[in-house]
């Protein structure tokens, strides 16, 4: 990325977004060195204006920022950081600096998808998702009316937790062949808000 340091006398915005439920962390600053340090350990390290020196989010408290992902802004002057977090962010130990609470929920679910993209992508040796990819759609698409049947099966005979457990089976399946289709959970959403009435 070709980053201007200049506007703010060498320092960058960099806003810290979870990277699986895309809540927003925290706001800090960079200079060059601190964007190159963690482009090189993929752990967020900052500059500290108070300081005057570089600082590793967790340094001293363990709780780092493992980098997912770096967004740079249109003007190449801020820094959007999708980041894993080990535990709280903020010193004070709430779950981010704008006392948010930072809970998966139904985010995960994205996350989730661009994972099972990246596999279809990439397909690693030794991964589940990679050899149902290998296997072709109607072992997928056979996987997924499985998986179906067992939510029915918990659903109305078996109990709570197996059926959750059964109704996630469905869901990662699911997507998985959405997937190989060429098709994401995003599709999915664009057809319910279509038919969707208030």
């Amino acid at each position: 990325m070709n980053l201007d340091f200049n506007k703010l006398n060498g320092l960058i915005p960099a806003i810290i977004q979870d990277a699986q439920t895309n809540v927003v962390l925290m706001l800090g600053f960079m200079n060059e060195e601190a964007y190159r340090k963690t482009i090189k350990t993929k752990n967020v390290t900052f500059y500290s204006r108070t300081k005057r020196r570089l600082w590793t989010k967790g340094e001293t408290s363990g709780n780092f920022l493992h980098v997912v992902k770096i967004l740079a802004d249109c003007d190449n002057d801020t820094l959007l950081i999708k980041a894993n977090p080990v535990g709280p962010v903020c010193h004070t130990g709430a779950e981010t600096c704008f006392d948010e609470k930072n809970k998966d929920g139904i985010w995960f679910l994205q996350y989730l998808q661009e994972f099972i993209n990246r596999r279809f992508i990439e397909k690693p040796e030794g991964s589940y998702t990679t050899s149902l990819f290998a296997k072709g759609v109607n072992r997928m698409a056979q996987k997924v009316g499985e998986e179906a049947v067992e939510t029915v099966i918990e659903a109305t005979n078996g109990a709570d937790e197996n059926f959750i457990y059964e109704a996630s089976d469905l869901i990662y399946h699911l997507i998985v062949l959405l997937t190989s289709k060429g098709y994401t959970l995003e599709d999915i959403a664009k057809e319910l808000k279509k038919r969707h009435k208030e």
